[in-house]
């Protein structure tokens, strides 16, 4: 039985917990994001060569120019202070494929005066190389993440560090899972809104008030702000901010992604309460939306929210978000039925929420038993 194929290390993975990957002699960072590949050469030379005088310690030649020769001559070099050597090879790409067979014949016994950091774009896994260095390197994904619950859990836990550590300020409270809401885990972009950010920041604090105003670009703020007319019931107001959102370029596909995450939170949160009455506990609407992840400065707006589309309508919303995910996936995929999809799910959405103000919601009687 052939064994399971080693789960590649991500470059948020690797930041967020630098001192549990220490370094190899063989060190390769590959994929198409420049500014975690950044992070990783910058947190390899920290760990290798330390600050200050460190740097002598630190050799970088461009791949496309260097002589196989150099490298390894460098990598065999002891240094007279007994510490070890960086060799770093930028734009590695052709120097990889000159000299695979070398680099094959030295993973097998890498010298322990230094350690060699290839940054390439890609990484096959095929070669006998990549193979060798899936066990005995240290070889970091850094292709740009997809957004996912685990990448914005990792963005989350990494970015107040950075906001500390490069941009001289503290989030207040949930500035930082705000901003990965907005932005999404791409870190080099969410290292931009902070640079933004550091600009506000009164005391060494940026306080969410700060983050929801600013953060994002206005395509961003305008999905926002198109969901909350959607669940208060504004339909011509979400259907004004997506007309908006397509003009500027946007595929329907895109948006039902960002405002779906959303709206499942809510689906949770009303099966959350039900489950809990179902079984003779009680759970209150804000407990349920917290426990669904909702933001704690959107409780409020969160819980009138909820109320306004009433338990069965709000249970229903992922079964609504499952039909429109499928439908834009298969016969209404072209971009003219793509946008019917999105527009009857804010419309129905938004007629629900509307409908609410005129009859009780199950969820304000439930709530107020």
């Amino acid at each position: 039985m052939p064994a399971a194929k080693k789960k590649a290390l991500t470059a948020l993975a690797y930041l967020a917990d630098v001192d549990k990957h220490p370094p190899r002699p063989i060190c390769v960072a590959y994929g198409d994001d420049a500014f975690l590949q950044a992070q990783v050469r910058d947190a390899l030379r920290g760990t290798i060569c330390g600050g200050g005088d460190g740097e002598a310690a630190l050799t970088t030649y461009s791949g496309r120019a260097v002589d196989l020769c150099d490298v390894l001559d460098g990598l065999r070099t002891v240094s007279l202070f007994g510490d070890r050597r960086m060799i770093e090879i930028e734009n590695a790409d052709e120097f990889v494929q000159r000299h695979r067979a070398a680099l094959e014949d030295y993973a097998t016994a890498p010298s322990s005066a230094a350690v060699l950091l290839l940054l390439v774009s890609s990484w096959p896994g095929n070669t006998r190389l990549a193979r060798e260095l899936a066990d005995s390197g240290l070889v970091v994904d850094c292709k740009r993440p997809a957004k996912s619950s685990e990448a914005e859990r990792r963005a989350k836990k990494w970015l107040p560090q950075r906001a500390r550590d490069c941009h001289g300020f503290r989030f207040s409270s949930g500035g930082a899972e705000l901003l990965v809401e907005r932005v999404g885990p791409d870190l080099g972009l969410l290292d931009q809104e902070l640079s933004k950010l550091a600009v506000l920041a009164e005391g060494g604090t940026v306080t969410d008030a700060q983050v929801e105003q600013t953060a994002g670009s206005w395509r961003t703020r305008t999905v926002w702000e198109m969901l909350d007319a959607m669940l208060d019931g504004r339909a011509a107001i979400a259907l004004t901010n997506l007309d908006r959102l397509l003009l500027a370029g946007e595929h329907p596909v895109a948006i039902l992604g960002q405002i779906g995450s959303s709206l499942r939170r809510f689906s949770a949160a009303a099966r959350i309460y039900a489950d809990a009455q179902g079984a003779g506990g009680r759970v209150s609407l804000k407990e349920a939306l917290q426990q669904a992840g909702i933001l704690h400065f959107k409780l409020r707006d969160a819980e009138r929210q909820l109320k306004r589309l009433g338990r069965p309508r709000a249970l229903r919303l992922a079964q609504r978000l499952l039909a429109a995910d499928l439908a834009l996936k298969g016969a209404s995929s072209a971009p003219d039925r793509a946008r019917l999809v999105v527009e009857r799910l804010l419309v129905e959405t938004a007629a629900f929420a509307e409908g609410t103000r005129r009859e009780p919601s199950p969820m304000v009687g439930a709530a107020s038993r």
